[in-house]
């Protein structure tokens, strides 16, 4: 065997292992719970039916500071507040309960013109603001009713109080419009773009903070695929016809515009467009766009993703599974067909729905097992909902998504690994001879550990 072909086979498998338990669970909750200023009033609450425990999801995340903010849309009746928050400082319970964002007034449905009725998904900005996509349509699962167009709520974090609402014009929410997912480009804190996903109607709507003005986007890569609908998840069956979806941003680049990375719920393909595209109104809006869209390949069967995240610093794109109770991760600086899996779990990681990363570096999952919710029903004897989380150089480890190891530090620890190995050997061989044919099959052995990890 060639030494030195050894050598380099085992540089590049140095460090691969073969178990992925990469997450840790955070919080979890049989069924959700809301803080109220009294235990007379949360009864009382619950005994008019303003608050239904087993109506109640979590369904978006959030981290900011020290808040863990979730969105809990009202699917059903008996949602007493759908955007809620916890205190990270706050460790003694594991099934916390949740305060209503900003408040209980803003979620108050006897207003004419409600301020918060059924976001789905929330993102804080580099700049202290908290961005809330409100569908402002409530009882899908019952009896639907809508209180308007669906909205952009901007609200400064340092006083919670409401910086701007945008309501989407007629012309950008069509009949059949179901707002589902953000993304936010907030590089220059004056000139932020916020990307919302029209699920229902396939569609991108594209919002300037500086201009506070709004255009729609239209492109076939945002419609499903007719042959990706099939969802099959832990015995139950059902077929979804869901558009554009996921979103995430990478850093900006040199020009100051970032890539959006997208992909239809129904659809195993993933996809990106410069934002420099997106924010000419001008050509967003013309059919001149056609080839200005990329087509970046599939990750697989049954491999349908929900929500992702891109995580500046490390150039990793996180994205959920929930067909396959797993959260994946790409290198973009990689070919698409080289993708991985952080987590897999069929019995606690189920429907893994929504994945930020902090300013500390988090990562952070949350999984509702949101297919029991619509076709089945949620026990409140089991655990039902999970929020995981790692660091994001944990979560990569043992992962083809985590950054490249420097060749001194692939020497190191070749030199670690070899030096026991080289110990063993030579102490029983008898000569020079012996001790060369001892380290040769020591390397080609652990060479082919290293082949069968990867």
């Amino acid at each position: 065997m060639n030494a030195a072909c050894i050598i380099v086979g085992v540089l590049l498998c140095v460090g691969v292992a073969v178990a992925k338990d990469n997450l840790r669970v955070a919080y979890e909750w049989r069924e959700m719970d809301f803080q109220y200023d009294s235990p007379d009033q949360r009864w009382s609450a619950i005994e008019r039916g303003a608050f239904k425990p087993a109506n109640v999801i979590p369904f978006g995340l959030e981290v900011y500071r020290q808040r863990l903010f979730v969105t809990l849309p009202r699917w059903r009746d008996g949602v007493p507040a759908s955007l809620a928050y916890l205190d990270l400082n706050d460790t003694s319970s594991k099934m916390p309960a949740l305060r209503p964002f900003p408040s209980w007034v803003s979620h108050s449905l006897s207003d004419a013109d409600p301020e918060l009725v059924s976001p789905f998904r929330i993102k804080a900005d580099r700049c202290g603001r908290l961005w809330v996509l409100d569908s402002r349509i409530a009882g899908v699962l019952e009896q639907t009713k809508l209180y308007g167009p669906a909205q952009l709520l901007i609200y400064d974090l340092h006083n919670d109080d409401l910086l701007r609402r945008h309501v989407l014009p007629a012309s950008q929410a069509k009949h059949s419009s179901f707002f589902a997912n953000l993304a936010i480009e907030d590089a220059d804190c004056e000139n932020t773009y916020a990307y919302a996903a029209d699920l229902g109607s396939p569609g991108l709507v594209v919002y300037s903070w500086r201009d506070q003005e709004s255009w729609r986007v239209q492109h076939h890569f945002f419609h499903p695929d007719p042959l990706a609908g099939n969802f099959s998840i832990n015995g139950i069956e059902f077929q979804w016809d869901d558009g554009l979806y996921g979103l995430a941003l990478s850093k900006p680049q040199s020009d100051g515009y970032s890539t959006l990375y997208f992909h239809p719920l129904s659809s195993t393909m993933e996809f990106s467009v410069k934002t420099s595209v997106l924010r000419n109104k001008t050509l967003a809006t013309s059919a001149a766009i056609y080839r200005d869209f990329k087509i970046l390949g599939s990750r697989g069967m049954d491999a349908q993703a929900g929500a992702q995240f891109l995580d500046a610093d490390t150039g990793v794109l996180f994205y959920t599974l929930p067909n396959l109770n797993s959260l994946g991760c790409w290198q973009t600086s990689k070919s698409y067909n080289v993708q991985d899996r952080v987590y897999s779990n069929n019995n606690s990681f189920v429907f893994p729905s929504d994945i930020k990363v902090d300013e500390e570096r988090r990562l952070w999952v949350l999984a509702n097992q949101l297919q029991n919710f619509i076709y089945d029903e949620l026990y409140p004897g089991s655990i039902n909902f999970r929020i995981y989380m790692a660091h994001v150089k944990d979560a990569l480890e043992h992962t083809t998504c985590a950054p490249d190891k420097s060749l001194p530090e692939l020497i190191g620890k070749l030199g670690e690994v070899l030096r026991t190995n080289i110990q063993l050997e030579t102490t029983t061989a008898k000569d020079s001879n012996s001790a060369a044919t001892a380290l040769t099959l020591s390397l080609g052995a652990l060479l082919l550990t290293c082949s069968w990890l990867l």
